[in-house]
């Protein structure tokens, strides 16, 4: 097989998981060394890297989570209304671990101050490599067979977990990836008209 067949494999099989354990198929160390590669190797506007990542295991997953629906729980009144919220987080608790992605400011701010002709672009395209990173290592832990969602639980946890894991106050948090075995694959995944979403010219 071709790369770039592997590669439209693996992008096909990147889909959003929900049914996850805490039995990865490798090694928490192999997961750190693919987000390493990762945040090596995923191109940023000026070179800036201005991504930051914490990838949480164990107990600080699991705490990530309670945080979590602690802060949820204080904002909804009914035990009823929040039923659904309660089980939608027992099952990213479920998985093996989290990584959370945030945006280093200092870094933007420097660009800037650095290039102001594109001084209101320097956020956008911070915003992009933070989404490139995102997508490289979901696709990255699909092809050792890890499944993934991600999340955005931001800004209302964004203080709480600052606080817990003392992150840079430079540091805003965008997403959530929470990982895992894979227990139940994801379902059909519909498309609209390819048509309609891209144009070709001067073919």
């Amino acid at each position: 097989m071709s790369d770039l067949k592997t590669l439209e494999k693996l992008a096909e099989k990147r889909r959003s998981v929900y049914a996850l354990s805490d039995q990865l198929p490798v090694s928490n160390d192999e997961i750190v060394k693919l987000v390493e590669h990762a945040v090596l190797h995923t191109p940023s506007s000026f070179n800036s890297q201005s991504t930051r990542i914490a990838v949480l295991f164990g107990d600080d997953h699991n705490k990530l989570w309670q945080l979590t629906e602690d802060t949820l729980r204080d904002l909804v009144d009914s035990e009823e209304q929040f039923a659904s919220t309660k089980q939608k987080i027992a099952g990213f608790k479920a998985g093996a671990g989290t990584i959370l992605f945030f945006e280093d400011h200092s870094v933007v701010r420097d660009m800037q101050a650095a290039a102001p002709l594109y001084a209101d672009k320097f956020p956008i395209w911070a915003h992009q490599t933070n989404a490139m990173h995102q997508y490289a290592i979901w696709v990255a832990l699909a092809s050792i067979n890890v499944g993934a969602n991600l999340q955005h639980y931001n800004p209302i946890i964004d203080k709480k977990v600052a606080d817990e894991w003392n992150i840079d106050e430079h540091w805003e948090l965008n997403a959530q990836m929470v990982f895992g075995a894979i227990e139940q694959p994801a379902g059909d995944k519909e498309f609209k008209p390819i048509e309609e979403r891209m144009k070709v010219f001067g073919k």
